[in-house]
């Protein structure tokens, strides 16, 4: 099994639903590439980096995939994020 690995990149934002947005954005624009599993993205405060917020849903749906909306989203679980 090949080893699974975190890469922490330090950016700034105003509060944590700024530091998800802009986490969500960055995590949604290298999914192209198969070693990226945005769906366990995390942020945290560069002084509180125990502490992680989840950025996506990831509840596992009938069939396989996993809610690709961002945490706390309203309504109901989606494989396609909304547009």
């Amino acid at each position: 099994m090949t080893a699974r690995w975190v890469a922490h990149l330090p950016f700034t934002a105003a509060d944590l639903p700024a530091a998800r947005r802009f986490t969500a954005a960055l995590a949604r624009s290298v999914t192209f590439l198969p070693q990226v599993d945005a769906g366990e993205t995390t942020v945290s405060a560069e002084d509180e980096q125990g502490v992680h917020h989840r950025v996506f849903c990831d509840l596992p749906l009938p069939g396989g995939p996993r809610c690709v909306r961002r945490t706390a989203h309203d309504g109901p679980c989606s494989a396609r994020p909304p547009r």
